[in-house]
C-alpha cells in the first residue's frame, strides 16, 4: 500500500482494500497488524487515515507487544488518538490477555503452581510495575476469589501482612496463595520476597489461615516457594 493511499481517507479506497471489508471477506488472518488496529480506531486524523495513525502507533510503541503495557496517557500522546480510541485499544489488549489466561474459576480446586502460572502469566507478563495478588481458598483449597493487594513501582512493592489477612478473614478463607510479578523478567525472589513470605506464613499460622504458596512470576517462567520446599506442605 503506497504512502499517498495510506494518508487518504479509508472511505476513498477500493472496497477490497479497506481493513474492515478485507477482514469480513478474507478473515482476520488476512489483515495486517496496522489494519487490525485501524479497525479499532475507525477514523484517523485530518492529514492521515486510520491505517496511518495505526502504523505510527506501532512504530512509536514497539509493535503489538509495545501496546500491551502502555497507559492511557501514553496512547493519547499519539496524534489522532484521544481518550475514546485509547480506551478501545486498552480494552482489546485486555480481552486478548484474558483469552490467553487459563480459567481460574470459583469453586475449582487449585491443582498446582503451574495452574496458577498459566492463569496469571498472560495477565501480568507485560506490566512495568509489580502487582501483588492473593488467591483466597476454602477448607478444601477451592478458589473463593482473587484480589489485588497492591500495585508497586518498577522495583518496589510494599505489602503488609495486615492487608493480606484482613481480606482473608473478611472472606472467610481457610488458606491463601500469594503471588506477584517481577517486571525485570527474572523470577528469582529478592531478599525482600523471602522476608515477606516468612512474615506472611507466621501471621497466617497465628490466625489459622495457611499460606500454601508464594509465586514469583517472571518472563516465561516462575518460582514457587512451596515447590522449592520453602513453605511447609500440608
Amino acid at each position: 500500500m503506497n504512502d499517498v493511499k495510506t494518508k487518504m481517507g479509508i472511505q476513498t479506497w477500493p472496497t477490497s482494500e479497506r481493513p474492515r471489508e478485507r477482514l469480513l471477506q478474507q478473515g482476520p488472518e488476512a489483515v495486517s497488524d496496522a489494519q487490525l488496529l485501524a479497525i479499532l480506531l475507525r477514523v484517523g486524523r485530518q492529514d492521515s487515515s486510520a491505517v496511518q495513525v495505526a502504523m505510527e502507533l506501532l512504530q512509536r510503541l514497539g509493535g503489538l507487544q509495545g501496546l500491551s503495557n502502555r497507559s492511557l496517557e501514553e496512547l493519547c500522546a499519539i496524534p489522532g488518538v484521544g481518550p475514546a480510541k485509547a480506551a478501545q485499544i486498552l480494552a482489546a489488549v485486555e480481552l486478548g490477555k484474558r483469552t490467553l489466561a487459563a480459567p481460574l474459576t470459583t469453586g475449582v480446586r487449585v491443582g498446582s503452581s503451574r495452574d496458577l502460572f498459566q492463569h496469571y502469566y498472560p495477565l501480568l507478563r507485560d506490566l512495568r510495575h509489580e502487582i501483588f495478588k492473593i488467591v483466597l481458598l476454602d477448607a478444601k483449597h477451592r478458589v473463593i476469589r482473587d484480589m489485588t493487594i497492591s500495585k508497586g513501582s518498577l522495583t518496589v512493592n510494599i505489602v503488609h501482612p495486615r492487608e493480606v489477612f484482613n481480606i482473608a478473614v473478611r472472606e472467610s478463607a481457610a488458606a491463601v496463595i500469594v503471588l506477584h510479578n517481577h517486571p525485570s523478567g527474572n523470577p528469582e525472589p529478592s531478599p525482600e520476597d523471602y522476608a515477606l513470605t516468612d512474615r506472611l506464613v507466621t501471621a497466617g499460622d497465628i490466625l489459622g489461615i495457611r499460606v500454601l504458596d508464594h509465586l514469583v512470576i517472571g518472563d516465561g517462567s516462575y518460582m514457587s516457594f512451596a515447590d522449592k520446599g520453602l513453605i511447609a506442605s500440608s
